[in-house]
C-alpha cells in the first residue's frame, strides 16, 4: 500500500486532534467536519479496504467506533448518528487507507445518501444469499 495522509497522521508525520489510539486502531477529528464531533476511526495496519483487513484489526475497528460514537452523543447530543465505512472508490472511498467515519447527524445538516431500491424478490434473495452463506 501507498503511503497516505492517514498513515502519516498515524506516524506523527502531520499534526491531528487524537480522540483515541491502540495497539490496532488511531482515531482523530476529521479536518472536513461535516458536524462537530465528526471522527475518522482508522487501522494502524497500512490496509486499504476492510476485505484486506486481518479479523482482529476489523473487530477493534469496530469496538473503537462504538466507545467513540458513545463519546460523540455524550459530548454533542446529536439527533442521530452514522457510522460509514467505505471501500474503494466504486464505494466512496477517497482516502485508500481503512477507516471509518463516526458522524454525528442533525435534521437538514445537508448529507444525503440515494440508495435505489432494486426490490428483486425473495427467491431471487434466497439465490444470492448461498452466493455469500457463511
Amino acid at each position: 500500500m501507498t503511503t497516505t495522509i492517514f498513515s502519516r497522521i498515524i506516524a506523527g508525520e502531520l499534526p491531528c486532534a487524537k480522540v483515541y489510539e491502540d495497539e490496532l486502531v488511531f482515531a482523530f477529528m476529521d479536518a472536513g467536519q461535516v458536524n462537530p464531533g465528526h471522527v475518522i476511526v482508522a487501522s494502524k495496519a497500512p490496509v486499504e479496504t476492510l476485505m484486506d483487513a486481518d479479523e482482529a484489526t476489523a473487530r477493534a475497528l469496530m469496538a473503537a467506533a462504538w466507545r467513540i460514537a458513545r463519546a460523540v452523543q455524550a459530548a454533542f447530543a446529536p439527533a442521530g448518528m452514522t457510522i460509514l465505512q467505505a471501500n474503494r472508490a466504486a464505494g466512496w472511498q477517497t482516502v485508500p487507507h481503512l477507516h471509518l467515519h463516526v458522524l454525528p447527524r442533525h435534521a437538514d445538516d445537508g448529507v444525503e445518501l440515494t440508495w435505489p431500491r432494486k426490490e428483486p424478490g425473495l427467491e431471487k434473495l434466497k439465490e444470492l444469499a448461498a452466493m455469500i452463506r457463511l
